[in-house]
């Protein structure tokens, strides 16, 4: 009995691990209520997403250096797209705070959490990075200055393994 159930655990693990490896389509409305499909957004060789929310000043911290390589990278190929995880009580500041911060890239609402729990998202911010085949290749979680240089050399590292 103790050997399935330590073959069932692992079992589990490794699917949840399989999961955390792929990102699969998913559908999310955006600060103007519009649902967008994650396929319709990614870009052509790698994809950005950020989660964050308007209450964590890491992430206020990191959306402008993520709107600078934003600008500096979406002629490349790479797409940033931005997942907003606060709940139904401060969902009302993301649309402001979003335009405040001049955001360029697309802000989607993940108000139950449902995709930050499917990607294994536990802290904000968290940034994941996305090659062409869906395949998460990075993972960074937080932010304090300079981050957005790591950030860079990931970008140019996987944009030269393409």
């Amino acid at each position: 009995m103790k050997k399935n159930t330590y073959f069932f655990i692992v079992f589990v693990i490794i699917m949840q691990t399989a999961k955390a490896q792929t990102v699969y389509d998913f559908s999310l409305k955006d600060i103007d209520n519009q649902t967008h499909n994650y396929t319709d957004l990614i870009g052509e060789k790698l994809t950005i997403i950020d989660f964050w929310a308007t209450w964590c000043k890491p992430c206020l911290k990191a959306i402008p250096k993520l709107n600078a390589i934003y600008s500096d990278y979406r002629d490349k190929g790479v797409e940033v797209l931005g997942v907003n995880c606060d709940g139904p009580r401060s969902i009302s500041k993301v649309g402001p705070l979003s335009n405040a911060l001049a955001i360029e890239y697309p802000i989607l609402l993940d108000i139950d959490s449902e995709l930050r729990m499917d990607l294994s998202v536990s802290s904000y911010p968290t940034l994941l990075m996305i090659n062409e085949k869906s395949k998460i290749v990075w993972v960074h979680e937080g932010y304090v200055a300079g981050d957005e240089k790591l950030i860079i050399e990931k970008i140019e590292q996987q944009l030269n393994v393409n």
